[in-house]
């Protein structure tokens, strides 16, 4: 009997040790944790169904999984990460047990990571870290690395006037404090001049700012920043970092972005730029 070429090396392994050898396991897609992150914070705000570039994916992914579990109808599995796949996530977070900021519907490392088991692997990942207390105010080690690099740039320090974690502390602030990742800067001995570069240095970095005014609201003269993609962020200032990529201004009428052009880059995209 006459055999094929290709058969011939797996034919000789069979004869001289007894053995077959099988083809490697095809390896699994990855989801980018970063830009999956990114479009939910975005998608859910946008006034059409528009995809976030580099997203469509790795979204994919994340709603079919979603979708085999039951918590997603098909015709939501679309590369889009509105609000029906937020408050989808959000029940695959609570069916594991999580509560709070744990199932705010943003991925977050652990939970996208069990979704996707024997499904899709998870790269470039996103942590906030661990809960540090800085000039008495409570953040995460994700939003402390960012604010010394915004205090490097600017050359001059930046004063905490409200930390994140805080829950119902500021009404004001309309729950965009009770997650992580948000802060409000002191601007006392600040000129207008200063105030903008104080926003551009938290913007370069990572953050959405903004140079809040007491004709805004009730409140002073103050600096307000979300850390963008932060899994930890409350649901309010979630829609905050979504408004900002949408040229906004975070607040509750939607205007126009008020701050100063940059552009827009998270605290992993800084890093790498």
């Amino acid at each position: 009997m006459r055999y094929l070429s290709y058969a011939a090396p797996l034919v000789a392994t069979v004869l001289l040790t007894g053995a077959v050898e099988t083809p490697q396991a095809t390896a699994l897609p990855s989801v980018n944790m970063e830009a999956t992150v990114k479009a939910a914070q975005i998608d859910p705000r946008r006034p059409d169904d528009t995809l976030t570039p580099g997203a469509q994916a790795s979204v994919l992914l994340v709603e079919q999984a979603l979708r085999d579990r039951q918590l997603l109808d098909t015709k939501w599995v679309d590369g889009y990460f509105g609000t029906t796949t937020i408050a989808a996530f959000a029940k695959y977070q609570k069916s594991l047990g999580y509560t709070g900021l744990d199932a705010n519907g943003l991925p977050g490392k652990t939970s996208l990571a069990k979704l996707g088991e024997g499904r899709f692997t998870v790269v470039r990942v996103i942590e906030p870290g661990a809960r540090v207390s800085t000039g008495g105010f409570v953040i995460n080690t994700r939003t402390q690395k960012m604010l010394a690099e915004a205090t490097r740039l600017l050359g001059r320090a930046l004063v905490l006037e409200q930390g994140s974690y805080n829950p119902g502390g500021d009404p004001t602030s309309a729950g965009t404090h009770d997650g992580g990742g948000v802060v409000d800067i002191s601007v006392e001995g600040m000129s207008a001049a200063t105030r903008t570069s104080a926003a551009r240095a938290l913007r370069r970095v990572g953050f959405a700012a903004w140079v809040r005014n007491p004709d805004q609201g009730d409140w002073p003269w103050h600096i307000h920043a979300a850390a963008i993609s932060d899994t930890d962020l409350s649901s309010q200032a979630q829609h905050q970092v979504g408004d900002y990529y949408l040229g906004l201004n975070g607040l509750a009428d939607r205007g126009p972005d008020d701050g100063p052009k940059v552009t827009i880059r998270t605290w992993e995209e800084y890093q790498l730029s």
